[in-house]
């Protein structure tokens, strides 16, 4: 971000330094640095504008523009070629030149949703390619999971790093709280875990959403902006981004998605832990983490029991399974 400004603030001295030396129009020197920061105002405004615009309406708008122009230099031949008066003719030719560029960039930027983007693909690389890459957010860092999955060959394309998410981890990494302080620090490990790793790339991007304030605004509108997936397994924000149309891969809807099927009537082996919220009933847990609600297992806390699975809930946060005593287990404390 510094050094945007800084060549923001270089072109700003240089147009004002060049327009106080050269004085176009016969202006005072004073008025003149003010006509040339002007133009570099405008310039580094429109700037601004372009990198908040879709890229495949910047393409169209580049090449709407361009047929523009050359449909603007055939039409001025025929006009210099009428005998029109030079100032008339010149007058003309001008005005052809900004309606034919000016309806040429408004109509391909309003086309360019229909480009078709996949030969620039070829063109560029597929490991380039903005269709394939991964965006992702502070929690799936510290998560830890996605090293896992990238490790076992599952996901291609880059997976992407926002300088601000970094920022960001490194604040966490930071904190006082030292249950914070060990989760920024583990994802720090799990980033350069994945950067080791030699079937996926990491790419630390400075991109940036200056316009937006909070992190994951910035992540949306740079979903938005390279037409990349966002891999989170914050639920608040992926809902947020599918509400605007950017993908989302949510770490948490793959792990339930993965867990064993269990059926009713199959007998289980598990550890009761606790107690439920019900009377006489017991909690238990399988290796991915999916409770089991097990009646009339109260009295079997700190012990393994054999029970039959009677029902299972899907859940917003995934499998509930719900149990009974095997009928050996009845009784008896294991």
């Amino acid at each position: 971000m510094a050094d945007i400004l800084f060549i923001r603030l270089a072109l700003v001295i240089t147009l004002a330094a060049a327009a106080a030396y050269l004085r176009p129009f016969d202006l005072r020197p004073w008025w003149a640095v003010a006509v040339g920061a002007a133009i570099a105002a405008l310039i580094i405004l429109f700037e601004i504008r372009l990198n908040r615009v879709n890229y495949k309406r910047l393409m169209g708008a580049a090449a709407g523009s361009l047929l523009g122009i050359v449909g603007a230099f055939l039409v001025s031949l025929v006009v210099g070629g009428a005998g029109f008066e030079p100032r008339t003719a010149s007058y003309a030719n001008l005005v052809i030149l900004l309606v034919m560029g000016y309806i040429g960039l408004i109509v391909g930027a309003e086309k360019g949703e229909m480009l078709n983007l996949s030969a620039l693909d070829v063109l560029f690389g597929a490991a380039h390619s903005r269709r394939t890459a991964k965006l992702l957010d502070t929690s799936v860092i510290i998560d830890g999971r996605i090293a896992d999955i990238a490790e076992t060959g599952f996901l291609d394309g880059q997976l992407l790093v926002p300088q601000f998410v970094l920022r960001e981890l490194q604040m966490v990494a930071d904190s006082a709280d030292p249950n914070k302080r060990h989760r920024g620090r583990r994802g720090l490990e799990v980033l350069q875990r994945m950067q080791k790793l030699t079937c996926i790339e990491v790419r630390i991007i400075e991109d940036d959403a200056p316009q937006q304030r909070e992190v994951d605004l910035k992540l949306i509108e740079l979903g938005r902006r390279f037409e990349c997936k966002l891999l989170t397994n914050d639920s608040n924000l992926g809902k947020m981004a599918q509400l605007q149309r950017v993908p989302v891969l949510n770490i948490h809807e793959l792990a339930n998605t993965l867990k064993p099927v269990v059926l009713a009537g199959e007998t289980l082996r598990v550890f009761i832990i606790k107690e439920g919220k019900e009377p006489d009933q017991g909690v238990a847990y399988l290796d991915d983490g999916t409770m089991v609600v097990v009646d009339h297992a109260r009295r079997h806390i700190a012990h393994n029991v054999e029970i039959t699975v009677t029902s299972v809930l899907q859940t917003t946060a995934g499998k509930m399974i719900f149990g009974r005593l095997a009928a050996a287990e009845v009784g008896q404390v294991s």
